[in-house]
């Protein structure tokens, strides 16, 4: 991934730039503070966003690491690549062996950890534990919503890491969390295609909901292959969340309303929600609840 490295004191000067320069330059906003010790170029800087800053920050720490440290928890799935969400990123997180205590300081938070073999991966040049390592860590870790949504995403990004969750679950039985933990790895499902779809199927969940299918691909009667985000075949009900962020112009939302009224001529109900459904979920689950009584009056 082609993206900027962070520059110290040391690598500034070594390029040329004195003391005075560095310092005119961080007056004058164009070399910006990354972290203490750590800058970009504002050009670079303002290119990145929160989680790309993270990322810059996380690899400088990870460049000055112990072949028995790594980075971890939300640091290392920023690395990964996995998409975080609503996750505070002021800390680089490392792991460490118990011979060197944990502490944290405003710019990093060291854990203490035994390491079991293949926990320990290398992204951009610097260790970060495993996709597998990474997912119980922060199914230990997190809250419920983030701790779905993460692991959701890394599994999207690498499906094999399921098989081996398990595996580094057992390994960690003597650490924090695992009941918590437990509960949310059986609850992933990397055919979640986004944030939204795992916070739907936790309220779904957690409003009694059926479980529906996901992701699932229907064919039409005017031959459009139509994926659809929730299905509930047995009652004849599909579900969609509504990222406003993948309609880029009209004739997506264009695209979207055949695809919809292609599924209601295959006499299907559709339910839609957005990020405030989130927010009240029951308003989304009586909906639901009138969709499937429709649908059963219809094929009765």
């Amino acid at each position: 991934m082609d993206e900027p490295r962070g520059l110290t004191r040391k690598t500034l000067i070594a390029s040329g730039m004195s003391e005075n320069s560095i310092r005119r330059a961080l007056r004058s906003g164009e070399l910006a503070n990354v972290a203490h010790g750590l800058y970009l170029w504002r050009k670079d800087f303002d290119a990145l966003d929160t989680v790309e800053l993270h990322r810059v920050h996380a690899r400088h720490v990870g460049s000055t690491l112990n072949p028995d440290e790594a980075i971890s928890h939300i640091s290392a799935a920023a690395l990964h690549g996995i998409d975080v969400w609503d996750v505070p990123l002021r800390r680089v997180h490392v792991s460490r062996p118990p011979s060197r205590s944990g502490r944290v300081t405003a710019g990093l938070h060291a854990h203490t950890t035994h390491w079991d073999d293949g926990e320990i991966t290398h992204v951009l040049g610097v260790p970060v534990t495993s996709i597998a390592r990474t997912v119980v860590d922060l199914a230990r870790t997190l809250p419920r919503d983030q701790a779905v949504a993460v692991g959701d995403a890394a599994l999207r990004l690498d499906p094999s890491a399921a098989s081996q969750i398990s595996r580094v679950l057992e390994a960690s039985r003597c650490r924090y969390g695992l009941v918590s933990a437990s509960s949310v790895l059986q609850f992933l499902d990397g055919r979640s295609d986004s944030v939204g779809e795992s916070l739907s199927r936790i309220r779904m969940r957690e409003y009694g909901l059926p479980v529906p299918d996901l992701r699932r691909e229907l064919l039409t009667y005017d031959g459009r292959r139509v994926r659809v985000g929730f299905y509930w075949e047995a009652l004849g009900v599909v579900g969609e969340f509504d990222d406003h962020e993948k309609y880029t112009g009209p004739l997506d939302l264009i695209d979207e309303k055949r695809s919809e009224d292609s599924l209601r001529d295959l006499g299907l109900e559709v339910v839609r929600w957005d990020w405030s459904g989130l927010e009240q979920f029951e308003v989304v689950a009586r909906r639901f609840e009138r969709a499937a009584d429709r649908a059963r009056t219809r094929a009765s």
